[in-house]
């Protein structure tokens, strides 16, 4: 295939049928090869994902499709898109009423490989095939969407509708001077410009908005010229919108008193504006310092390509893919809350300049090998790599105290991944490092997450007590036995328990002992002096069935977990 440069743009829009269809085939192949892999073996991890599939799996037991709860109490974060997505994959797979998380990150699993060939197919337009393949690759393999590709949340649902927002958007912007587009297909682009707006305010809110606002804000700024926005057709669009919305917006307002829409702004929405909440407060840089984990194994060469795309900036194509990215990117600097996905709606634009600057260095090997933003950007991805490598066994080593067969796979790759990148690093092969960092990824990622992962009993401390108290089971079911936990408040344990998990003070479980002797309650080590004299003052005994012990890294500490039930006057006295 003729290679591509930045050059020079190819203006065939489709290739041949045949060709496109194995791109598309290789590409979804691709994502599975990543994504399956700790699917259905690892346990819903704290505290997002379990609160996120608690809630959707509420909606299915209580039958209420408009309000969004985490067992007794409303949950007025995010938007009920995703719940709708997530309650309709465990209805379909059958596990309605099962406490199997996998189910609910199957629209996690899909939103991610719609992202990717909705980037290749937006790339293949714009900056040609070759290099929307290699961008769509790069998009799939990164640490960051493998990782929300694997969680019940809405970040990955939410990547692929600001993609689509986002190349159709681009779509209209490039083409805006064109005299030869048919007025079909720029109605195509304005529908799904609007459309996937409607998804991801349903999805997550503000943020596919706020995306396309800060790309027209930069765009008009650096044209100065804003009449071809008319193509979007906002007197068509928005009412779509507002289609797509309205209904759920009056109806959980109604449902709520309005108190989802306070709520949100007061308890989310500002408090990440003004402060760091829920202690994720970081100082800027704080994105750009994680930009070689988070976009590994493509990150290598991520600075260079920021930094051809500004010297090309004139171009329409690059003016438009760094007004996709720096503003947004900028303004979540800014904000004193982070987490690393906060980023990813851009990582599709980061992908293909990566792509094409990947591809430049193939007409000229050498021209980039001594850039000091090659150097550097080799120079965090070699310590991604070497971290990443050496992080999970000395993890199954320090939680289990051995070490997993497998766990030496990423150690081995790593190694082997780092020695042929510094290798090709002075010839400026890079597409040949690309390939082998995304196949090395692939090698490094998939054992862990299925099975190394999976298999540290000591990580998934929910897991652990959720098998406890299946050994309780008896001839009466252990629904209807009252289940409570003091101190340990993980949402995991409610979602693998079941939503009429109590969870206590130490006191309060006492008293459920007391008021229900047939109940169950969990009590960590810090509640157990307190749980213990409360029974005493009820002249009531507790027997210990069974100890756990397990690190709570929502908390970042050792947590021994004990399953207490009532003594009855001639029972045994259990574990101390």
């Amino acid at each position: 295939m003729p290679q591509e440069s930045s050059g020079k743009r190819t203006s065939k829009t489709f290739g041949n049928p045949v060709e496109l269809s194995a791109r598309f085939f290789s590409l979804i192949l691709l994502c599975l090869l990543f994504y399956l892999p700790g699917m259905t073996t690892l346990p819903p991890v704290d505290r997002d994902e379990a609160r996120f599939a608690q809630a959707s799996k509420q909606m299915l037991e209580e039958r209420d499709f408009v309000r969004i709860r985490f067992q007794d109490g409303p949950r007025h974060k995010k938007p009920v898109g995703i719940h709708w997505l997530q309650a309709l994959a465990a209805t379909i797979t059958g596990h309605a009423e099962d406490a199997v998380v996998w189910p609910y990150r199957l629209p996690s699993l899909l939103g991610a490989i719609l992202a990717v060939l909705i980037t290749f197919t937006w790339g293949k337009v714009s900056f040609g095939e070759r290099t929307a393949f290699l961008g769509a690759a790069l998009l799939a393999s990164s640490l960051l969407l493998v990782t929300e590709a694997h969680l019940a949340t809405a970040d990955a649902c939410l990547l692929a509708s600001v993609t689509a927002s986002q190349g159709a958007l681009g779509r209209i912007y490039l083409e805006r001077a064109s005299s030869k587009r048919k007025p079909h297909a720029e109605w195509a682009m304005v529908l799904t410009f609007w459309g996937a707006q409607g998804a991801g305010i349903l999805l997550k809110g503000p943020v596919a908005p706020f995306l396309a606002f800060t790309t027209l804000c930069i765009l008009a700024a650096a044209d100065r010229e804003i009449r071809w926005m008319k193509k979007l057709r906002p007197l068509a669009g928005i009412p779509l919108v507002l289609a797509m919305v309205g209904p759920w917006l009056i109806a959980v307002g109604t449902a709520t008193e309005g108190a989802f829409f306070t709520d949100s702004w007061q308890q989310d929405i500002w408090p990440k504006i003004v402060s760091g909440q829920e202690s994720h407060g970081f100082p800027p840089g704080y994105h750009l310092l994680l930009l070689s984990f988070t976009f590994w194994p493509g990150s290598f060469l991520a600075l260079l390509a920021l930094l051809r795309a500004w010297s090309q900036r004139r171009l329409p194509l690059f003016r438009f893919a760094l007004a996709w990215i720096v503003p947004f990117w900028l303004a979540f600097e800014l904000i004193p809350t982070k987490l690393p996905h906060y980023v990813l709606p851009v990582f599709p634009a980061l992908a293909l300049l990566v792509a094409d600057a990947v591809l430049a260095s193939v007409v000229s090997p050498k021209s980039l090998a001594g850039s000091w933003a090659v150097r550097l950007g080799f120079t965090g991805w070699a310590l991604a790599t070497a971290v990443l490598a050496t992080i999970i066994p000395a993890a199954t080593w320090y939680f289990s105290g051995s070490l997993h067969p497998l766990s030496f796979v990423p150690t081995i790759t790593g190694a082997a991944l780092i020695l042929y990148g510094s290798i090709r690093m002075k010839r400026g092969l890079w597409l040949k490092v690309c390939r082998v960092s995304v196949a090395g990824a692939l090698l490094m990622l998939a054992p862990t997450l299925h099975f190394v992962l999976p298999g540290i009993d000591e990580l998934w401390l929910s897991r652990q007590a959720a098998e406890a108290v299946e050994k309780h089971k008896t001839v009466e079911s252990i629904r209807e036995i009252p289940l409570a936990s003091a101190g340990y408040h993980e949402p995991s344990l409610v979602f693998l328990c079941g939503t009429r998990t109590k969870l206590l003070g130490p006191e309060e479980g006492a008293e459920l002992l007391f008021s229900a002797p047939r109940a169950l309650c969990f009590v960590d080590g810090r509640s157990r002096e307190t749980f213990l004299k409360k029974l005493d003052d009820l002249g009531i005994q507790g027997q210990v069935s069974i100890a756990l012990k397990g690190f709570n890294y929502s908390k970042g500490r050792w947590v021994f977990l004990r399953l207490y039930e009532r003594l009855q006057p001639s029972g045994n006295s259990g574990i101390p």
